[in-house]
């Protein structure tokens, strides 16, 4: 794919957290986290944050856990982001 441009999905919240595991299948791509750009590795946003998914650079894999399944598409960029950031 070797795509530099950045693809986003549904801007969401994650009640409860979520932890994330990101395969790159090209060494160059990254997912944009709570922390920014991220390339192969876990990370794990807190309960209530925020954001737009994103990927550039390239194909990736991201499994995306949900504690309880929980999910919320309420939020909205302009809301605070949580302390447990």
């Amino acid at each position: 794919m070797n795509s530099h441009e950045e693809f986003s999905g549904q801007y969401h919240s994650h009640p409860y957290g979520e932890i994330n595991c990101v395969v790159q299948i090209d060494k160059t791509a990254e997912l944009k986290g709570m922390q920014g750009w991220r390339g192969a590795g876990w990370t794990s946003p807190g309960s209530g944050t925020h954001h737009y998914p994103q990927v550039r650079g390239g194909a990736l894999i991201a499994l995306f856990f949900l504690p309880a399944g929980r999910i919320s598409y309420t939020a909205k960029p302009e809301d605070p982001q949580p302390l447990s950031l």
